[in-house]
């Protein structure tokens, strides 16, 4: 079994100039040279003025991650001209402090307008999308189709098993969902399949997703327009919505904070809540039934009733005119 050799630092380097003690002597030529004496003036200099060779890593760990939105490990490297075993450790968060030069090198290179289309990034906002299509009653196949792809690799994405996508798929995605996401799919079976499937995993509309938090990891669809609190919780449960988090922990703080009540106060405090919710809905469909009735437009509408306009469209659906309404 053989040791691999450690490759020679490149000529012209503080590293080959300086040479390592014990093994390996330090290199004369003159590129060599120039180096070592500049980087000892420089540290000298820093210390004279009190600045540490080594500073804390979480500036250039911060950039690190501005970085690779857009640009991979050997696009980094090639950027910065550092080691890609350094950056690793830096980004695993082992090395906790580096080389003020480093620093800067890192500093200094600044973040891409967008990946390049082979580089894999996140797939939270192409699995909404997809998802939000499916909504919507437009099949994989269908999808697959518009964006030359396989549909086996759709319903991988939009089903959460492939976590990360090329971005040249993931910006085919995105146009498509932008050309689509206004315009429910052809009635037919298919439609009914996919509205259904759609339906029974929770899926979240388009409407409920606003173009500046649909990429985000943290955020979460607002489908009830009052998403996060108790009111949201019944708006779910009365209109057969799939349950979403931030309205399960609501209603369950609102239950703990009525834990001490007697049984007959809870159900009445029950009670109200659910009435509340099941009116408020029906109830807002009819105020914007009627601004939209003189001429108001609905961006309008959902600004005056202080609601979005997508919870205002999401009601609108579930409230269809009444009988009482076209008579009158």
């Amino acid at each position: 079994m053989t040791t691999a050799v450690k490759p020679l630092p490149a000529h012209g380097t503080y590293a080959r100039g300086n040479g390592s003690p014990g093994r390996r002597p330090p290199c004369p030529c003159p590129p060599c040279r120039e180096a070592k004496l500049k980087t000892r003036k420089r540290l000298t200099v820093a210390r004279q003025l009190g600045r540490a060779a080594r500073v804390d890593a979480g500036l250039a760990l911060e950039h690190l991650h501005k970085l690779r939105v857009t640009m991979s490990w050997s696009q980094i490297q090639d950027a910065t001209g550092c080691d890609n075993r350094g950056l690793q450790l830096l980004i695993s968060g082992k090395r906790t402090e580096i080389n003020r030069t480093t620093q800067d090198k890192i500093l200094a290179v600044p973040p891409g307008a967008e990946p390049s289309a082979g580089m894999y990034i996140d797939a939270t906002g192409p699995r909404r999308r997809l998802q939000a299509l499916s909504a919507l009653g437009y099949s994989g196949r269908h999808i697959a189709d518009r964006i030359g792809t396989s549909e086996v690799r759709i319903h991988k994405i939009a089903n959460g098993s492939q976590p990360t996508v090329r971005y040249g798929l993931v910006r085919r995605i995105k146009h498509l969902y932008d050309e689509l996401s206004q315009t429910p799919a052809p009635a037919g079976r298919s439609r009914t399949r996919v509205i259904r499937h759609a339906h029974s995993n929770g899926w979240a509309p388009p409407v409920a997703w606003d173009d500046d938090t649909i990429d985000d990891p943290k955020a979460h669809p607002e489908l009830t327009g009052c998403c996060g609190t108790d009111r949201g919780w019944w708006t779910h449960t009365n209109n057969s919505i799939p349950m979403c988090p931030p309205c399960e922990t609501a209603h369950a703080a609102w239950l703990a904070e009525r834990s001490d009540l007697p049984p007959r106060e809870r159900w009445r405090q029950l009670a109200l809540a659910k009435g509340a919710a099941s009116n408020r809905g029906a109830n807002l469909a009819h105020d914007a039934r009627e601004l939209l009735g003189h001429g108001v437009g609905i961006e309008q509408a959902a600004e005056r009733l202080g609601v979005t306009r997508q919870h205002l469209q999401q009601e609108l659906l579930r409230h269809p005119v009444a009988e009482t309404e076209l008579a009158a």
